[in-house]
């Protein structure tokens, strides 16, 4: 799976303190891809994704993170956490 570019013209990024689930959410309805596309260049199955952006399920992490890596999401922490 090689990464690309955003598809969608919304650029989604976890220092907006969005929750990562809404940003692949929308990720995923932007880019209108059909499920079947996505499976093949994820390896995300296409029910696990029907199933997550009707919010009947959550994702595991490692398909979060594989769809993160597809569309080019940027996840980081919105703010530094101060040492102890």
């Amino acid at each position: 799976m090689t990464p690309r570019p955003p598809m969608c013209t919304i650029c989604y990024t976890m220092a907006t303190k969005q929750p990562m689930a809404d940003a692949l959410k929308a990720a995923i309805e932007a880019s209108g891809m059909p499920f079947l596309t996505l499976e093949q260049e994820t390896g995300v199955t296409r029910q696990s994704l029907m199933a997550f952006v009707k919010g009947q399920r959550t994702l595991r992490l490692d398909m979060a993170d594989k769809l993160a890596v597809y569309f080019g999401l940027d996840v980081r922490p919105a703010t530094k956490r101060k040492g102890k």
